[in-house]
């Protein structure tokens, strides 16, 4: 497995709008796509950021993993997300070496995107995410 590039930092918000408008006025920039996904239970919006992704997540209600995020923590840096090539090379590779998966097969995300997370005691509390999309 190799990851590919560095695909999102996701950021837990309590108002997408007000976070949108917040980055529009500090630093100039729209979001690239924008949309609900049911799945995972939020609205997010993507800013672009070179080849990366600033990712805006607000939780459709409190009961979403997001939503519990925000409650326990409050906003700020929910993720890290890594492009990979195949992600179910990706999730076997893992599961060989041990690792303690959230997902064990993969999901559909924002953009179409194939998903997965990887348990955030894995990896110094960091909640990572694996993403193979189809851009």
């Amino acid at each position: 497995m190799k990851l590919i590039n560095l695909d999102h930092v996701a950021i837990a918000v309590s108002d997408l709008d007000e976070a949108i408008a917040e980055y529009r006025r500090q630093y100039d920039v729209e979001p690239l796509y924008r949309e609900v996904v049911e799945e995972q239970g939020v609205e997010e919006a993507m800013i672009p950021v070179g080849g990366s992704f600033v990712q805006l997540l607000q939780p459709l209600s409190a009961a979403t993993p997001v939503g519990r995020f925000l409650a326990k923590s409050g906003p700020g840096l929910h993720h890290v997300a890594y492009a990979v090539a195949s992600i179910e090379d990706a999730l076997d590779h893992l599961k060989r070496e041990g690792v303690r998966l959230i997902d064990e097969t993969p999901r559909i995300g924002g953009r179409g995107a194939r998903i997965a997370f990887v348990h955030p005691k894995e990896l110094a509390g960091t909640l990572i995410e694996l993403v193979e999309t189809h851009e």
